[in-house]
Parts: structure tokens; sequence; C-alpha cells
């Protein structure tokens, strides 16, 4: 071996192990980094004429498990729609209040019926008859409460989807233009591991929101697609629609065109029926809220206030309520109707007959609602009979309840537990979410950055490093030592 081709196998071995040695501190330093690849340096044996000329440097690695990411990804949607969902039972049963809650549904329904119960027995009595009315109007207030409750987690889901879309639509744009970096470096020879950190850290975050499947062409180019198909990035990024809305109502749907669906370039995506699509991520959950959970649950409700308002309603309780008059519960001041039934738990009102404060008076529960004059103090039957109405066991006839018979207590001790069934199975989903997400995360994070290897690694280095610096110095001397001669 020639002394130039010495020299030149050292100054090539220099340079491969001074840009090692930087690959080495940026995994280091990058540890901690979400989304970081290591690298590691790529080198081949460099020849010219059939002989070895030092070490070549091919490129830098990044190396990455691409199905734990993926696993991980599914992971990501599947936490992400377990969350949304377990969060809205969590709302919904808190609102209606546990029975030893002295403000919950059933605490003011065993509230009207004490006062009921109080007031018989001192029938003359008005202020007796004022807590009667106090409790009624309680109680038709903790309905409108819970129908305004489940309203607002409709409204706040159709929120957080108009938020969703703008960020789908943004990530999209964003990795897009990623790409186009990438084919220019590639291009250009440069090294683009720092891109596709980046571009993962964006797929990331899209994850949690849609399942998302990637692939990557010989380029580096990436292009995404829902689980179920749809294609997210392939080229150009798609672009989401959905137009939010301002109010939310209990009549307002997707299915009478009231509230906005979502589009995939311009192209309605249907996300409901019998193949719905872009399932298993938290879109998908907020649209399950707002279109199906939130519905079932204001149906259960208006269901319990239709129940109350009709055992108040029947023509042999009070006899001087004329035909088609409402009862002591109202539709907004109007007889509660079948047909009318979404929503009615947000409109019910206190007959404005017995209360002082609209121009009625509290003795018309004792005498009758349609009663013109005030009869005698000591009467207590329609007392009576309007707390045996509200325990009267009959058939509830909607709200998804089985037909069969319950007094009102009953029924909305078994709202509840409808209620706490739903948050319990929920629950149950999100734990198990939660527990997948952290141990694919767990092991992801096992593939990252190893410091103690790092070291070693850096320790190699430094070996390498000397001998070619030796090499260098020994071909120096030899030098000297010609011109010396």
């Amino acid at each position: 071996m020639s002394i130039s081709t010495a020299l030149s196998n050292a100054l090539s071995g220099l340079t491969a192990t001074s840009r090692a040695a930087q690959i080495v501190s940026s995994n280091v330093a990058n540890a901690s980094t979400d989304g970081y690849g290591v690298r590691r340096l790529v080198t081949s044996a460099a020849v010219l004429g059939g002989q070895g000329t030092g070490v070549r440097i091919v490129g830098v690695d990044r190396q990455v498990d691409t199905v734990l990411i993926s696993a991980r990804r599914d992971a990501d949607a599947s936490l992400g729609q377990a969350a949304t969902q377990a969060d809205f039972t969590r709302r919904i049963e808190a609102a209606i209040g546990s029975p030893d809650d002295p403000f919950s549904l059933t605490a003011h329904i065993a509230n009207f019926e004490a006062s009921l119960i109080n007031a018989a027995n001192r029938p003359e009595s008005q202020t007796r008859l004022a807590g009667v009315l106090d409790t009624a109007e309680r109680l038709a207030g903790k309905l409108n409460t819970l129908s305004e409750t489940v309203q607002s987690a409709r409204l706040d889901a159709d929120k957080g989807i108009v938020r969703d879309v703008a960020y789908l639509n943004s990530t999209l744009a964003d990795i897009h233009e990623i790409n186009i970096e990438i084919r220019r470096n590639q291009g250009a020879g440069r090294d683009s591991s720092a891109l596709f950190d980046q571009q993962q850290a964006l797929i990331d975050g899209l994850a949690p929101l849609i399942p998302v499947r990637e692939m990557r062409d010989n380029t580096g180019q990436v292009s995404l697609y829902s689980a179920d198909g749809l294609t997210l990035l392939d080229g150009r990024p798609a672009t989401f629609g959905f137009d939010g809305a301002t109010v939310m109502a209990a009549d307002l749907t997707l299915a009478n065109a009231g509230l906005s669906g979502l589009s995939l370039n311009g192209r309605p995506v249907e996300m409901s029926g019998s193949f719905p699509a872009l399932q298993g991520g938290g879109l998908a959950a907020r649209f399950r809220v707002r279109d199906d959970l939130a519905i079932t649950a204001q149906a259960q409700l208006d269901a319990v206030a239709r129940d109350l308002a009709s055992r108040m309603d029947d023509p042999a309780l009070d006899p001087t309520v004329a035909s088609g008059d409402p009862g002591l519960f109202t539709d907004a001041g109007n007889l509660v109707v079948a047909a009318n039934e979404i929503g009615l738990s947000g409109r019910l009102r206190v007959n404005a007959q017995v209360d002082p404060a609209r121009g009625g008076a509290v003795w018309r529960l004792r005498d009758g609602l349609g009663a013109t004059v005030e009869g005698p103090a000591g009467q207590a039957g329609l007392l009576q009979d309007m707390l045996t109405a509200l325990q009267a066991v009959t058939p509830t006839q909607s709200g998804g309840f089985s037909g069969a018979g319950r007094s009102l207590g009953t029924l909305a001790a078994d709202f509840l537990s409808m209620a706490g069934l739903a948050r319990q199975s929920a629950e149950n989903d999100e734990v198990f979410a939660t527990s997948r997400h952290g141990t694919l995360r767990e092991a992801e994070l096992s593939t990252g950055v190893d410091t103690d290897r790092e070291m070693q690694e850096l320790l190699l280095i430094e070996q390498a490093y000397a001998a070619n610096a030796r090499i260098v110095q020994t071909v120096e001397e030899l030098l000297d030592q010609l011109l010396r001669i």
C-alpha cells in the first residue's frame, strides 16, 4: 500500500467517524423528543480501480418500527373514541344525580311527593300548598336543566367537530408541504431525517381523530388513508368540510337537515348507518355523541317528562279541568301531546293557574285547576289523588323504555340506572383503550434512543477516530523521514 493510499484511507475514516459522532450526539440530545427516529450512519467500502480506498458514507438511516407505530396509532384512535364517549356518559349521569344527592332527579320527585303528603294532611295551610308549588317548579326546573345539559353536550360535540375538521385540514396541508421538502432534499442528495420526524409527529396528531394508514414511496413521500380506505393525502391533501351549529335544540338533527354532516372534497361522508366511515377515532365519537347518544338520552328524558305530565293530565283526576286543557304540568303552557314529545323536558312548566306570580292561586292545587272560586279549606281529595297518580304503576309509553309498569319514581330510577350502565360500559372501553395505548406506547419508547448504547457507540467511534488519526500521524512521520534523507 502506498503512503498516499494509506493517507486517503485514514482521512476517509476520520470523515466517517466525525459524522458518526455527530449522529450519536443528535441521538442523545433527542432521547426524549417524541417522534424522533434513531439515526445510524450507513457506510460501505470505497473501491477505486479494484483497490480499496477507505470508507464511503452511503447515507443516514432513520430506524423506526413502522408496524409498532401503526398499532400505537390505532390505539390512539381507540382511546380518542372511548374517552369522548365516556366523558359524555359521565356528564349525563352526574347531571341526573345519584339517589343520595339532594339535587338529583329522584330527590326532586321524592320532595314533590312529600309535599303532596304534607299538604293533604293540612289542606287549609297556604304554606303547605305553596310547598307543593315550589317542589313542582323545582321538579320541572330539574327536567329543564337536564335537557339543557344534553343539548349543551350536543353543541359541545358539534363545536369539537369544527375544531377537529380545522385541525385535520391544516395538518394534512402541513404534511403535504413536508412531502415537497422531502422531494427537494431527495433531488439535492440531502438528509431528510428531520423532516421525517416532523411528519411523524404531525401524523401522530391525526391518529386520535381518525385511524390512519401510512404508505411511503421510494422518494420518501408519504400517502395517508383512513382505515376504511378514504384518501386523506395522495399527491394532494384532502379537504374536509363541516358547518358548525350556532345553537342546539332537541329537534335539530342530521336526519332533518337541521345539522351539518361531514364532507370530504365536497362529497358527503356517511358517519352512521350500516357502513359508517372514519370510525374508531375521536371525530366519529363526536358525531355519535351529537347524533346518537345525546338523542337517546334526550328521548329518555322526554319520556320521563311526558310520564309526569300524563299522570297529572288524567281527566278523572281533576274534573274542573276542561277537555284539551293541561293539568298541573304543561308543555310551555299547552297540553302535553305525544306528537310533540321531542324536547318536552326542556319546555315543561307548572300550570300558571296555580302560580300567584302569574295570576294564579295555590288553593287551586286543593280545589282544582279550573276552579273559579275557593272551595272548602279542609278538602284534600285532589292532593291525595295527585300523590296516588304519581305512585301508580303504569306502562311507560316512549323513550326506549320497556312497556313494564312503573311509578314515576321507579321510572326516574330506571333512567338513572340506564345512564349508569352506559357510563360503566363506556368507562370499561376507556380503561381497555388506555391500557392498550399505554402498553404500545411503552413498547414504542423502548425502540427509541438508548443512551447506554449510544455511549458504547461513541466509545467505538472514539477508538476508530484515534486509529485513523494515528495512521495520519504515522504517514506524517514517514514523510518527514523521507524529506530528511
